[in-house]
């Protein structure tokens, strides 16, 4: 018993790491955090199946790759046994020839193991990126199908770090980890099986440290995965703070709050690299306690091979000669190797994982505004619209509409009036389905807007809101919005149309002119004209201004008027305006309050009645009157 205390006293070591694994796997189990209760899991399984559903398309190219690694692996399996031939011809009389063709074959499947690898690398590369790019594309068009109102409860850095960073992330699974992953099993079991056929006892030996190397993994796939989901909330929240910030820069420069700004940033920041450090360490634990039982494992397989070698005894009935000892030590190399990388690959795994159960959370997101089974398409419409009793609401119970109703008719122009949150912007969103009513209809030309299709209502439509956004890009981009089979030509007479030219003309590039981020190199006038041309160049049917002769000067002003002159010939208009004089001339004017209409009619008739629209203007008008003077 006593020639066997070393190797007891290796297995009580490893005992006791794998005992406080064990309990420290116990003791999160049963923590938890708020924070873990409040991530939604997502099983291993479930997300594996999913990618490979990306996958499926490219599985010739996966075929290829598992056939080419065949290959790679001979050199695994057949170098140790070369190795110990070698060792058995050296302890003989041998020809210098015969070891040198031994050699060469040595080195023949080598390289052929690393051409095999690098075309390995070439497919599994190409392939990947084309997964990825689908994964990416995807996820954007399920962020375009989502409601205004799921837009609104999602940062927008959120939305990016689920479009860039994580498909990034889930890349490494097809690039990397699952061909390694299986390359590593093919290798591990090909591995027992040749050691099996050289020293069973031995081979035993070996498979004792396998229960440890589970428990490990275990484990580490636990924490490993808490880790991850750390890393991955922390950069998203670190991106939905740079991206409000970064766009509202200048307000935080404008009330002096850089200091209070940057100490919020460095919060944020110092939560990600907590993070981080907390995966590093996760991970710096692992791999240092498999590489302990691959130095255990050769321990004894040293020892047991010396103590038979020298003594001339067997162990459990095979006989260990020094050939044996060298074929064994360089199959326990390549059998820990894959363990050893699995801690590299397991990490890798567990943010591809992470990354993936991000991606499927916006991709499991149900639209709330959808196309109904028997929706139509509307290849032109007339423009007559009507409300009837019609009740929404963004919160439950908290009515911004209720039991509105009204008629327009074809080619009409109405304008909404009434105070802030009185439902004016509301009835033009609802128009256009970017929200669903809770009670009442919306007709279209008669037709219910929920029975026809979204693309094909929305195309009918042009929207000119009070802020305008302009692409970075050129005028000719923003105009046009990536249409094709429009001339400048064209785009020029829409212009002149709306009296964009005007300025426009001015410019040194004319259509070509760099427009940078939000057109800020444009003013607020210029900006609402090219939102004007891009409407109308895509030939709405109902055209809605919303606050678009808000904050314009005087001069810009008449020039957009001019401009709504013009326009109202096109179509139906629908005007929501705080400045009455811009909608003396609607065909009917609606005056809201707290979500009911209160009155209605032209500019004359409600003057007439001399009820809150008469108070309204006449206010104005004094307000006016005294700044003329």
């Amino acid at each position: 018993m006593r020639e066997y205390l070393p190797i007891l006293i290796v297995g009580g070591i490893i005992g006791t790491f794998a005992l406080i694994f064990l309990i420290a796997y116990i003791a999160l189990i049963k923590r938890g955090t708020e924070e873990d209760d409040r991530e939604r899991k997502m099983a291993d399984s479930v997300i594996i199946r999913r990618l490979l559903q990306y996958a499926k398309p490219y599985w010739k190219s996966f075929v290829g790759v598992f056939f080419i690694m065949l290959f790679s692996i001979a050199y695994d399996l057949i170098s140790p046994l070369l190795m110990g031939h070698i060792q058995e011809i050296i302890k003989e009389d041998f020809a210098y020839s015969y070891l040198l063709s031994i050699v060469a074959v040595y080195a023949g499947i080598l390289i052929v193991s690393l051409i095999c690898t690098y075309f390995q690398a070439m497919i599994l590369q190409k392939t990947g990126q084309k997964i990825l790019s689908q994964i990416r594309l995807d996820t954007f068009t399920h962020i375009e199908k989502l409601s205004h109102e799921q837009l609104n409860n999602i940062p927008v850095g959120k939305l990016v770090t689920r479009v860039t960073n994580d498909p990034n992330n889930i890349s490494y699974l097809f690039t990397n980890i699952l061909v390694t992953l299986a390359k590593n099993a093919l290798v591990v079991v090909g591995i027992v099986g040749a050691m099996l056929t050289v020293n069973y006892a031995l081979t035993l030996m070996v498979l004792c440290f396998v229960p440890f190397v589970v428990l490990f993994t275990v484990v580490f796939r636990r924490f490993s995965r808490r880790a991850h989901r750390r890393v991955s909330n922390t950069t998203t929240d670190i991106n939905t703070y740079l991206s409000e910030n970064l766009s509202g820069m200048k307000v935080t420069q404008v009330f002096n709050q850089e200091d209070n700004k940057m100490e919020n940033f460095l919060v944020r920041s110092k939560n990600l690299q907590k993070a981080k450090y907390n995966r590093l360490f996760v991970f710096g634990i692992f791999r240092p306690m498999v590489y302990m039982l691959y130095i255990s494992s050769v321990m004894c397989l040293f020892y047991l091979g010396a103590k038979g070698y020298l003594e001339n005894i067997s162990f459990m009935g095979q006989t260990i000669s020094s050939e044996v000892v060298v074929i064994f030590y360089g199959y326990v190399s390549r059998f820990f190797n894959p363990i050893q990388t699995l801690a590299e690959q397991f990490d890798m795994l567990q943010r591809s994982f992470a990354g993936a159960e991000k991606v499927f959370t916006i991709l499991d997101m149900v639209p709330q505004v959808v196309d109904e089974e028997d929706a139509i398409e509307l290849e032109t419409i007339r423009g007559e619209i009507e409300f009837k009793d019609v009740w929404f609401a963004y919160k439950p119970d908290e009515w911004v509409l209720k039991g509105v109703s009204f008629h327009v008719s074809p080619k009409q122009t109405v304008a909404f009036v009434g105070s802030t949150g009185s439902g004016k912007t509301t009835i033009l969103s609802l128009i256009c389905r970017n929200y669903d009513i809770q009670k009442g209809q919306i007709l279209i030309d008669g037709i219910d807007i929920k029975k026809i299709k979204i693309a094909s209502l929305r195309r009918h439509f042009g929207q000119m809101l009070q802020d305008v956004f302009l692409f970075a890009g050129d005028i000719r981009s923003n105009i046009l919005l990536h249409s094709e089979g429009i001339s400048d030509e064209q785009v020029m007479e829409v212009c002149r149309y709306v009296n964009a030219d005007s300025f426009i003309n001015k410019l040194e590039n004319g259509l070509d002119e760099v427009v940078r981020e939000r057109g800020n190199n444009f003013s607020a006038g210029q900006r609402q004209l090219l939102s004007f041309a891009r409407t109308i160049i895509h030939k709405p049917s109902v055209m809605i201004l919303d606050e678009a002769t808000a904050n314009i000067d005087t001069e810009t002003e008449i020039l957009i008027q001019d401009s709504l002159e013009k326009m109202k010939n096109i179509g139906t208009m629908l005007i929501v305006a705080h400045r009455l004089s811009t909608i003396q001339h609607a065909d009917n004017i609606i005056l809201l309050s707290k979500g009911e209409i209160v009155e209605q009619g032209n500019h004359q008739e409600l003057l007439k009645q001399k009820g809150k629209y008469y108070h309204l203007y006449t206010l104005q008008y004094t307000k006016q009157q005294l700044q003329n003077s």
